[in-house]
């Protein structure tokens, strides 16, 4: 850059869309893409969240997501949203990381524990209290039993609210796909849930 030139602004950036930050990323300005990781960061980490129950883990995974997103920002041509990829990337993440670890359904249950606590959930009725004890380690097992991918599908549409379109992108599958997996995800859960409810 000529001494003559101007840095744009952080509000110019800001106002800039992601496919235009993307766009100057590709062009060599490095660091228009700490405005991507501004505008995602949390929203990745808390999808991560979902999928790894384990803060620690979750950051690790984030950052290694806007890492690879950095390594592969040339190959971003448009096709879909930026959030959309990214998202791929980091579910695609999350998975393998699950794989590797192989987490305990106890570690699962303890990280789902210590997030009802952060939010300062008390049950009126001590008996409505053990039976929703019993009921959140029955639904936390019965989670940590699913597959990588039907995991991320409960979290996905569950947690995340995103649509069949969208989480099929982050997947790489049909909404068809999606659809039988969520479909499948929900009748484990039922099965392993309805003795107890």
């Amino acid at each position: 850059m000529k001494s003559s030139e101007k840095r744009p602004t952080g509000r110019l950036i800001v106002e800039l869309s992601d496919w235009q930050l993307v766009q100057k990323c590709q062009a060599g300005d490095v660091a228009t893409f700490q405005e991507l990781v501004s505008r995602y960061h949390q929203k990745v980490y808390m999808v991560i969240l979902g999928l790894l129950r384990n803060p620690d883990d979750a950051m690790e995974v984030s950052q290694e997501t806007f890492f690879r997103a950095y390594r592969k920002i040339s190959s971003f041509q448009g096709g879909s949203s930026f959030y959309t990829w990214l998202y791929r990337i980091a579910v695609n993440i999350s998975i393998d990381h699950q794989r590797r670890q192989k987490r305990s359904p106890l570690d699962f249950r303890e990280s789902m524990d210590q997030v009802l606590e952060e939010q300062n959930e008390v049950a009126k009725d001590p008996f409505s209290d053990v039976h929703d004890a019993e009921l959140r380690e029955k639904l936390m097992t019965a989670i940590n039993d699913l597959t990588p991918e039907h995991k991320a599908v409960i979290v996905l549409r569950t947690l995340e609210g995103l649509s069949y379109k969208d989480i099929g992108e982050i997947l790489g599958c049909s909404e068809g796909t999606v659809m039988s997996r969520l479909h499948y995800a929900r009748k484990k859960l039922q099965e392993k849930l309805s003795a107890f409810l």
